[in-house]
């Protein structure tokens, strides 16, 4: 599958499914994990999973991989505290990602290209204090700073690349071991933020640790090598880009296009420009000519109002304001991840009650490419602290068995035109009418409310159809019209299918 419209559309038309195989508290050895599990998920019908950061970060083997130390090392050598990720060993990695290849799944690589941690040298250089909240509004004048800036990766010996990392390769820092307890951004002398990114704060260009310059011809250069030796390292077909608010936007068209240039792969690519103004998303994928897909944050925040709400959000409105609505080729839709789970730092839960019905929202429907969470697959159960230093047990419980039923409508029936039945504030529903390869049609009906029935057209006269969650038990019979009175229970979907 290839990415850019062109690639996207294949993947929509072909009711591919992406998961996200990890969540912030995953257990060790996932690459392993990975390498048991493809054949499965293959056949379940996931055709793509998001991996994430396969490096080493600055917390060794403990490093969730966003706290980038050395892009180079895959977990191959001693460095940060161990050897292997908390993923596994490189060889591990590649012989996952092998096993997905083999078993029909594409692997798409998490790309951290914001920041820098874990330095392994302090250096000294100019710098001018900002605001953090205001990065318009600086706090005095330039003058010398202490911070840790340089990266020598001396266990790696330069294999693969002999690029070490200085202050002069970074836009800003966020702390000055000079004046500890002053709360800055320090832009680095001669750098400036990027003009083009998020204007949160002013300017959200800085996030945290050592912010890469981008326009850095020594920077730029290392990135676009780094992305060819990956690919041709691992073999992934794809990327999901972190943090992309925070970096200039033209960047990410300019190393994609590089890297698909010099790979001679049209791989497949998806942002994360969390923000829940879709004008916001529309700017990115505006200034990237539509060839990086973004995920749809401001769908995701409907569900999690309409959870909280329970049967007073108007199911009407739910895909309003959303990227899927605007913009369907370029949506990545998805219900939670790894930053919106319980006692992360953009924690917006979807209530265990409305993410079944959020799944039919995403995966039974023609627009958009959907996303699965690991921990609404499999189920999480972790101990962490809150924001008010508290310790919390968090249970997710697993919603395998109705994705899977979903995923299964998916793959044999939800092809064809699709007849929205969107009418009513409580109970909403849709029909997709099949194709000659995929015949039968399907009908979907869910309420936030009371149960519910909905005559709904499918296409297909005096047939029969079961409930394939099971919720409802009775079947239905279509009429000459190929009209059905379709019925859901109380706060739950039912995804009706041909019977036999």
């Amino acid at each position: 599958m290839g990415a850019g419209p062109e690639g996207f559309n294949e993947m929509a038309d072909l009711n591919g499914v992406m998961m996200q195989y990890f969540h912030w508290y995953v257990e060790d050895g996932l690459w392993n994990k990975l390498e048991t599990e493809a054949a499965d998920l293959s056949e379940r019908g996931i055709t793509a999973v998001w991996i994430p950061p396969a490096y080493k970060g600055a917390g060794g083997g403990y490093d969730v991989g966003y706290g980038v130390y050395d892009l180079f090392d895959l977990g191959e050598f001693d460095q940060k505290g161990s050897v292997a990720t908390k993923y596994g060993s490189k060889d591990e990695l590649l012989a996952a990602v092998e096993a997905a290849a083999d078993a029909g799944i594409e692997v798409y690589a998490d790309a951290v290209f914001n920041h820098k941690m874990g330095a392994d040298t302090e250096e000294e250089f100019e710098a001018t204090p900002f605001d953090p909240n205001n990065r318009g509004s600086a706090l005095g004048e330039t003058r010398n700073i202490k911070a840790w800036t340089g990266f020598e990766f001396a266990a790696r010996e330069n294999k693969y690349s002999e690029m070490s990392w200085h202050w002069e390769h970074f836009t800003a820092v966020g702390e000055n071991s000079f004046e500890p307890d002053f709360d800055a951004v320090w832009l680095v002398k001669g750098a400036g933020f990027d003009d083009d990114v998020d204007l949160e704060k002013g300017n959200f260009d800085y996030l945290m640790g050592c912010d890469l310059n981008v326009n850095h011809p020594e920077v730029k250069g290392e990135l676009e090598y780094w992305g060819k030796w990956f690919v041709e390292t691992t073999g992934v077909k794809g990327f999901r880009f972190d943090a992309v608010k925070h970096v200039q936007a033209e960047f990410f068209e300019a190393w994609l296009e590089g890297v698909r240039e010099a790979t001679g792969q049209n791989l497949f690519a998806v942002g994360e420009y969390w923000s829940y103004e879709v004008n916001a998303l529309q700017n990115f994928i505006n200034r990237t000519d539509g060839e990086i897909a973004l995920f749809d944050a401001p769908l995701h925040n409907r569900f999690h109002k309409a959870g909280q709400s329970g049967n007073g959000f108007d199911m009407r409105t739910i895909f309003d304001g959303s990227l899927v609505l605007q913009q369907p080729q370029l949506a990545v839709t998805l219900v939670e991840n790894h930053d919106t789970q319980p006692l992360q730092g953009l924690e917006a839960v979807i209530e265990p009650w409305f993410k079944p019905l959020a799944y039919a929202l995403i995966l039974l429907r023609r627009d958009g490419y959907p996303c699965i969470f690991y921990a609404d697959y499999y189920g999480a159960d972790y101990t962490d602290k809150g924001r008010d230093g508290g310790d919390y047990d968090i249970h997710m419980p697993s919603h395998k068995f109705l994705i899977d039923v979903f995923l299964e409508a998916r793959q044999r029936y939800a092809f064809g035109d699709q007849y929205d039945y969107f009418d009513h504030a409580n109970c909403v529903g849709w029909t997709r009418l099949g194709d000659e390869e995929h015949p039968g049609g399907l009908a979907i009906l869910l309420s936030n409310g009371d149960a519910g029935t909905k005559w709904m057209e499918i296409g297909q006269k005096n047939k029969t159809y079961k409930d394939a969650t099971g919720h409802v038990e009775e079947t239905v019979i279509t009429n000459e019209d190929g009209w059905g009175e379709f019925r859901c229970q109380a706060g739950s979907v039912s995804v009706w299918v041909p019977e036999g």
